[in-house]
């Protein structure tokens, strides 16, 4: 029976694309891989002139043909893809945005059930018995105590061998190797950088943007719906764009995600969104070597200043113990002596 008669007969209503994609055989509407695939065939394109068309590559377009879902990037690029497709091939993108969701709903892996214990705790015939109980609880406590006794005896050893090690004077020869490791850093990562064109994907519906390049020339400006994508042209100087929500427009470099413009919704203008510029953003800052810190009390340490030599201090004379008189002599008179100053 006829999909359509059938859906007639039991007064169910069907889309004119899902009635046109009707599986003759089961009486269920096709896959919309399906449904994009008779639609690409029956407008006379090939998937490399779609592929042209729409600057997706052959690859993810016959994917999004057979349900490989797992070949393609993500569930945000499945729909952008399926927009654009259904677009270049006269469908409903929002129609065929609906139904290639459901699709991608039911191709997700189901969770695994959870393993059944290994025991049932109602059936008393499974449950272990008291006696094995305390044995494996001796047994754990035999353990525990061993091995608290093997980590004690280890960490008093390891805290003695310190005192016997005398400091190592740090050589030289570490820092030139350091200096060395970052410059041969940024060879490696310039070698291993994504190259490709730069893609913009709407996170949200009613996206607007506008790209320019470095002269002002308008490239485009437009807004673009939920999953929609645009590519950058890759022959275009100084690209830069123009949006109010940064936040919900990903973009990718030769099919690499990149950080976002900004993770707030706020109106940003001119930002560079070149392959090299958005790389560059990635990045991290280098960081800036701290200022070299003063010797604590360096500047409060007191200044030795030398003692006064004492001046040398004049000699005094002092007048010497005369004779006394003798009986034979009479005793001269004294007379005083002159004592220097």
């Amino acid at each position: 029976m006829c999909p359509a008669r059938a859906a007639k007969d039991f007064g169910i209503a069907m889309s004119a694309d899902e009635s046109e994609f009707a599986s003759p055989t089961s009486g269920q509407p096709a896959t919309a891989g399906q449904r994009l695939a008779a639609a690409r065939e029956a407008a006379g394109l090939t998937l490399a002139e779609l592929s042209a068309r729409t600057k997706i590559s052959e690859r993810h377009l016959g994917a999004l043909e057979t349900g490989d879902f797992a070949a393609l990037p993500g569930r945000t690029y499945v729909f952008g893809f399926t927009r654009t497709f259904a677009k270049s091939v006269g469908l409903d993108p929002a129609a065929m945005v609906d139904a290639m969701g459901r699709d991608y709903s039911r191709a997700a892996p189901e969770p695994e059930a959870p393993a059944s214990p290994a025991f049932a705790p109602g059936d008393p015939a499974r449950v272990p018995s008291s006696r094995f109980a305390w044995m494996a609880g001796f047994v754990l406590l035999v353990v525990a105590i061993g091995g608290f006794i093997w980590w004690q005896n280890n960490s008093s050893a390891t805290d003695s061998l310190p005192s016997l090690i005398p400091d190592e004077v740090p050589s030289a020869v570490p820092s030139q190797t350091a200096s060395a490791a970052p410059s041969e850093a940024p060879s490696e990562e310039a070698s291993a950088a994504p190259t490709g064109p730069v893609v913009l994907t709407a996170q949200m519906d009613k996206l607007w943007i506008k790209v320019s390049d470095a002269g002002g020339k308008q490239l485009v400006q437009k807004v673009l719906a939920m999953g929609e994508t645009y590519t950058v042209p890759e022959d275009a100087q100084g690209p830069t764009v123009w949006t109010g929500r940064p936040d919900k427009l990903a973009i990718t470099v030769g099919g690499q995600d990149v950080p976002p413009i900004s993770k707030v919704p706020e109106i940003v203008r001119n930002v560079p969104i070149s392959a090299k510029a958005l790389l560059e953003r990635g990045k991290p800052a280098p960081a800036a070597t701290p200022p070299a810190e003063p010797i604590p009390g360096a500047a409060n340490a007191p200044v030795a200043v030398p003692s006064p030599v004492a001046a040398p201090r004049p000699l005094r004379h002092f007048p010497r113990p005369r004779p006394a008189p003798t009986a034979d002599a009479p005793a001269a008179p004294a007379t005083p002596s002159t004592v220097t100053p």
